[in-house]
């Protein structure tokens, strides 16, 4: 089977379990202990929470790590299609059928099968499904023919499929079958104390894959990163840290060279909060802002906050802001 090079990067950037707080610990220990059992798992939690990693997790310590691994996006795909993906199909099934496939299923055979986003899946397809899980075999599509298949089972959503089972969009009986046992992923404003570990290690990455000396962060940037609400969670972290490592020039990087969201929600929560903050917080953040949105350059960002440059060059001195792309 061949493995994407976007798959690749992913599988590396994600690479590991990595943090220390109770909230990842408490993931983490579920893992060992139900690793070496064969049931059928549901990861749930929000989107960016690392339900792949954490299959991935599963699946090496398990006693099937020797075999392959395969991770299906179910929101990819719908109706034949994903089905001749999953249970493969024959030559001639339907047009542009021109060879026999496997499918994932099959391919998956001694290893473990992960199927992402399952609550995606049609009502059509999920009797199928449910059907090669309970019989451990898989019939291609436009065949007659049955073959046994030996597959663990991790599903990962974000969505709420008891929820789903009672409104009709999921089968109560595939339900059951795939809850077997089921791991909550905490969303990453609940794991504060893991977001530096996570940085420098997503910063780490990008050092080996630019063979470059690593870079680190400011202290001011860190806190930063922890006031932020994260909706995209450890993906959302991980692309921060990709573009803040492009966008600094310095071994250290500064707030300056973190996302232009990052940075206007930790203004938008300051502004929100009941305490007031002092007029020279408000000045340095707006300053922050305009030379983030104009990627450095004061000239245009004096224009942006309707100030002469040069007052703009003193507070930008004054407050320790210079770009560290420069």
């Amino acid at each position: 089977m061949k493995i994407s090079a976007s798959d690749a990067i992913s599988a590396a950037r994600f690479a590991g379990p990595v943090g220390h707080s109770i909230a990842f610990q408490s993931v983490m220990e579920t893992v060992q202990t139900v690793a070496p059992r064969n049931c059928s798992i549901i990861l749930h939690g929000p989107t960016g929470t690392g339900k792949e990693m954490t299959a991935r997790q599963i699946h090496a310590q398990s006693l099937r790590a020797g075999n392959v691994f395969v991770p299906v996006d179910c929101t990819a795909l719908s109706g034949h299609i994903l089905e001749s993906q999953l249970f493969g199909h024959v030559k001639g099934a339907f047009t542009g059928a021109i060879k026999d496939t496997l499918g994932f299923f099959r391919a998956a055979s001694g290893g473990t099968i992960f199927l992402d986003e399952v609550g995606e899946i049609e009502l059509e397809l999920q009797a199928k499904l449910l059907r090669v899980i309970q019989e451990s075999r898989v019939t291609p599509v436009g065949s007659t023919t049955s073959y046994p298949v030996d597959v663990r089972v991790i599903c990962a959503t974000n969505r709420d499929l008891k929820q789903m089972v009672q409104e009709g969009l999921f089968r109560a009986d595939l339900y059951f079958r795939l809850n077997v046992f089921r791991i909550e992923l905490p969303p990453l404003r609940q794991r504060k104390e893991d977001i530096r570990m996570l940085a420098e290690h997503f910063l780490r990455k990008q050092a080996e894959l630019y063979q470059e000396p690593p870079k680190h962060l400011a202290d001011e940037t860190l806190r930063v990163l922890e006031a932020y609400h994260w909706p995209g969670n450890i993906r959302e972290l991980a692309n921060a840290m990709e573009y803040a490592y492009i966008a600094s020039r310095g071994r250290i990087i500064e707030p300056l060279g973190l996302p232009p969201d990052i940075l206007e929600g930790d203004l938008l929560r300051e502004q929100g909060r009941e305490e007031f903050i002092d007029m020279e917080e408000v000045q340095k953040r707006m300053v922050i802002r305009a030379l983030q949105n104009t990627h450095g350059r004061k000239m245009a960002a004096a224009r942006l906050l309707k100030v002469d440059h040069r007052k703009l060059s003193k507070m930008v001195e004054e407050f320790g802001l210079e770009p560290t792309w420069k």
